[in-house]
């Protein structure tokens, strides 16, 4: 069972007037759990390396991705950006005389997370041929013919080939996770702390010490210093 993804909205073009055409009806497809993608469904596939049938034999295989999302209604069952793979099923190589190479191939499936969907799509190429150089070398000197070949098979890089789903595809509609609305946090304005000044210390009087002289009279310390017993 493959999760289909509800397909991403598309800006809308501006309507252009045209001849009225008769209206159709078209019913839309309602897509729940259960549903499947019909065998024979397109997958549009693109080559991720160019291919040449000077370098390649019957056997090989080579990757491609999956170049348009496969819808289901609303919702896209294979992704674009899907990797998958072909096979070359038949090959021939240049010849004398003008021929050109052949080559066959099959685009075979697409990995979709941990599932391989099966796909059919068979194609054939061949190179443009020298038939006109290998007359004109035979009119001319008939031994120069069979060095005039053909030219090889090729297919571009990212070049695009139809492939079709081989049987119905069963999904399961991913659940739509609800949008939070943003919480936009409100600068704090910090109040500035006002400073207490420290209570200030009570200045130390300095302590006088006071003498006694014989006889009870009161001396100052600079007086007291000398008073003698």
């Amino acid at each position: 069972m493959v999760v289909a993804m509800p397909a991403t909205a598309q800006v809308a073009a501006t309507p252009v007037t045209a001849t009225v055409a008769p209206v159709l009806t078209v019913q839309k497809t309602v897509v729940q759990n259960g549903s499947a993608l019909p065998s024979n469904s397109d997958v549009w596939v693109s080559l991720d390396m160019p291919m040449d049938s000077k370098r390649m034999k019957q056997g090989d295989k080579f990757d491609v991705t999956v170049s348009r999302d496969v819808m289901l209604g609303d919702y896209v069952v294979i992704p674009r950006g899907t990797h998958g793979h072909g096979q070359i099923s038949y090959r021939t190589g240049k010849g004398a005389f003008g021929k050109s190479a052949k080559m066959e191939f099959d685009i075979i499936d697409v990995q979709l997370g941990q599932r391989t969907i099966a796909l059919s799509g068979h194609y054939r190429i061949e190179g443009q041929g020298n038939t006109g150089a290998t007359v004109a070398a035979v009119a001319t000197v008939w031994i120069a013919s069979p060095f005039i070949t053909g030219h090889s098979a090729t297919a571009t890089q990212g070049s695009e080939w139809k492939g079709a789903t081989k049987e119905p595809i069963l999904v399961a509609l991913a659940p739509v996770t609800p949008v939070q609305p943003e919480v936009v946090a409100a600068p704090v304005t910090a109040t500035p702390a006002v400073a207490t000044p420290a209570p200030t210390a009570p200045v130390a009087t300095p302590a006088v010490t006071t003498a006694v002289a014989p006889g009870g009279a009161v001396l100052t310390p600079a007086s007291a210093t000398i008073v003698k017993q």
